[in-house]
C-alpha cells in the first residue's frame, strides 16, 4: 500500500501487540479520553409499535446505509420519546455507531432539517472538546481494520453480538493533529469514492449480465435457436407465438411431481441419509452445505417415494419466486440418495417427451414464473400447490435432438456468464480489500497524505 504513497520519516514504537507503530508527531489515546459516548437507556427502547409516521427522526440500526444518514428513511417518535435525553439528541457532525446485532456499522449525522434521536443499539460519539478531532476523522477511523480487529477481539454475545459502552470507549489508537485529520478525512473521501465508483460499475455488470441470462434462457424455451422458423400462436398469453413444429401442453401430461414429507425433528440426526429442505434449494445448485439434517440409512426403504436420486429436478414450494440466479428449482447432480422434505417437491419427464434439462430451463424462463405470478393467489411470495406447478403450460421441441440442441447451447451461454460473474466478484472483492487497506494505511500513519492534492 505505500508504495504510491509517501511515508512519514520519524514513527513512535509501543509494546502494545494491537497498537503498530505510528508517526512521532501523533498522540496515543483512547475513546474515552477525548469523546462523549452515549446511547439511549436499554429500558427506554422503543419498539416497532412505537414508532409514528410524524415528530422527531428516530434513527435505529437499520437507518445505517451509507456515509450519512438518510432522513428520508428514518422512522419517527413521539415528543416525549426525543425528551427522555438530552445527550442523544441529535445535531449536525455527530457521529453514530451501531453496538447491537450487526455491530461496527458507522454514519455521520449532516444536513438534519429537524429534531432527531436515537434508539437503542446505538452510540452517538462527540467531541469533548472543540478543535481535538473531527468526526469525519473518526468516521474512517472506526472503519479501519485497526478498529474492526478490536470489535471482534472484544464483541460479545452468541447469536446477537453486543459492543459494550465500557469496552468501546478503551478502544487505544495514535490520533494526528486536527489539520492532519482533515487532510486524512479528505483524501480518504475522494479515493474512497474512486474505488466505489468501480464497485458500482461491476455491480452494475452483474445485474446486466442477469439480465442477459435471463433473455438467452426465456428466448431458447419460447422461440428456439431457428429465427428463421414458422412461428404458431401458442394460445397462451405469456408465451406468446412458438415455433410451428413445437407442442404446447401444461406440464402434468409429460412430467411428475412429488411432494416431500414431514418428518419429524425427533427422527434427525447426526449422520446418514441428507434431508432436502428448502435451504438445500439455493443459488442455482443444490446447496447441501446449508443448515444439514440427516436422517437414519432405515428410512429409504420405509419411505421410498420420497428419496431423490441423481437427474431429480428440486422446487421449493415455500419462499420466494425468482429470487435466486434463474428461478427456484434446481437439478441434482449427485450419485448419493437423499430423502425429501415437506414443502420441497421433485419433478421428473413422465413419458420421455420432455428432458430433464429442458425442463429445468422451462421453470427458469420468464413465461413460466409469469403464469406463477398470475394465479388466483399469485405472488412473488410463494405457497405452491403440486395442481399451482402442474398446471402451468410450457412449450417444447417435439424432437428429442432439439430439446439437446437447446439444452447445449444454453449451458454453454450459462458456463460464459457465469465466468464473466465470477470475475466480476473477485474484481469486487479486490477493490474492497483495497479500499480496507487504504484506509487502515491512511489512519494509522503507514501513508503519509499531508501534501496531497486532489486531482
Amino acid at each position: 500500500m505505500t508504495g504510491r504513497y509517501q511515508v512519514y520519516d520519524e514513527f513512535a514504537s509501543t509494546d502494545k501487540v494491537i497498537i503498530e507503530d505510528f508517526p512521532q508527531h501523533w498522540d496515543l489515546t483512547r475513546i474515552k479520553f477525548n469523546s462523549l459516548v452515549k446511547a439511549r437507556v436499554g429500558w427506554h427502547g422503543l419498539k416497532s409499535e412505537d414508532f409514528t409516521e410524524e415528530g422527531p427522526y428516530l434513527v435505529t440500526g437499520s437507518d445505517f446505509n451509507g456515509k450519512y444518514i438518510q432522513w428520508r428513511d428514518c422512522y419517527h417518535c413521539d415528543e416525549e420519546r426525543y425528551q427522555q435525553d438530552s445527550y442523544i439528541q441529535l445535531k449536525d457532525g455527530d457521529l453514530l455507531l451501531t453496538k447491537d446485532g450487526t455491530i461496527g456499522k458507522v454514519a455521520l449525522v449532516s444536513e438534519l432539517d429537524g429534531k432527531a434521536t436515537l434508539n437503542s443499539g446505538v452510540f452517538v460519539v462527540r467531541p469533548l472538546k472543540d478543535g481535538e478531532f473531527t468526526t469525519k476523522y473518526y468516521y474512517w477511523l472506526l472503519l479501519s481494520r485497526s478498529f474492526t480487529d478490536f470489535v471482534d477481539f472484544y464483541k460479545i454475545g452468541s447469536t446477537i453480538v453486543h459492543l459494550y459502552q465500557e469496552t468501546f470507549v478503551n478502544f487505544k489508537y495514535a490520533l494526528p493533529p486536527l489539520a492532519e485529520q482533515q487532510k486524512i478525512a479528505n483524501f480518504l473521501d475522494h479515493e474512497t469514492e474512486k474505488i466505489d465508483t468501480l464497485i458500482a460499475k461491476q455491480e452494475k455488470l452483474i445485474e446486466l449480465l442477469k439480465e442477459k441470462r435471463q433473455a438467452v434462457i426465456s428466448h431458447a424455451v419460447t422461440r428456439g435457436l431457428n429465427p428463421d422458423a414458422p412461428m404458431k400462436d401458442s394460445g397462451v398469453e405469456w408465451l406468446g407465438e412458438v415455433p410451428e413444429h413445437w407442442e404446447v401442453s401444461p406440464l402434468k401430461y409429460y412430467s411428475k411431481m412429488q411432494g416431500g414429507f414431514a418428518f419429524s425433528s425427533g427422527d434427525f440426526c447426526d449422520n446418514g441419509i441428507q434431508l432436502l429442505k428448502i435451504a438445500n434449494v439455493y443459488q442455482n445448485r443444490l446447496a447441501l452445505e446449508r443448515q444439514p439434517t440427516f436422517l437414519n440409512e432405515s428410512y429409504l426403504s420405509s419411505h421410498k417415494d420420497f428419496i431423490v436420486a441423481n437427474g431429480d429436478i428440486l422446487m421449493s414450494l415455500t419462499g420466494t419466486l425468482g429470487k435466486q440466479d434463474y428461478g427456484f428449482a434446481v437439478l441434482v447432480e449427485n450419485n448419493n440418495y437423499f430423502l425429501l422434505n415437506q414443502r420441497v417437491a421433485k419433478i421428473n419427464s413422465a413419458i420421455g417427451h420432455v428432458l430433464q434439462g429442458y425442463l429445468l430451463f422451462s421453470l427458469w424462463s420468464d413465461s413460466y414464473l409469469s403464469q406463477l405470478y398470475s394465479l388466483p393467489s399469485g405472488t412473488k411470495q410463494a405457497n405452491l400447490s403440486n395442481d399451482d406447478v402442474m398446471g402451468i403450460v410450457i412449450a417444447f421441441p417435439s424432437t428429442i435432438k432439439e430439446q439437446e440442441e437447446i439444452i447445449q447451447y444454453v449451458s454453454s451461454k450459462l458456463s460464459r456468464f457465469k465466468l464473466l460473474n465470477d470475475l466480476c466478484f473477485k474484481k469486487i472483492e479486490l477493490l474492497k480489500e483495497r479500499k480496507t487497506a487504504l484506509i487502515s494505511a491512511a489512519v494509522t500513519g503507514k501513508i503519509d497524505v499531508r501534501n496531497w492534492q486532489e486531482q
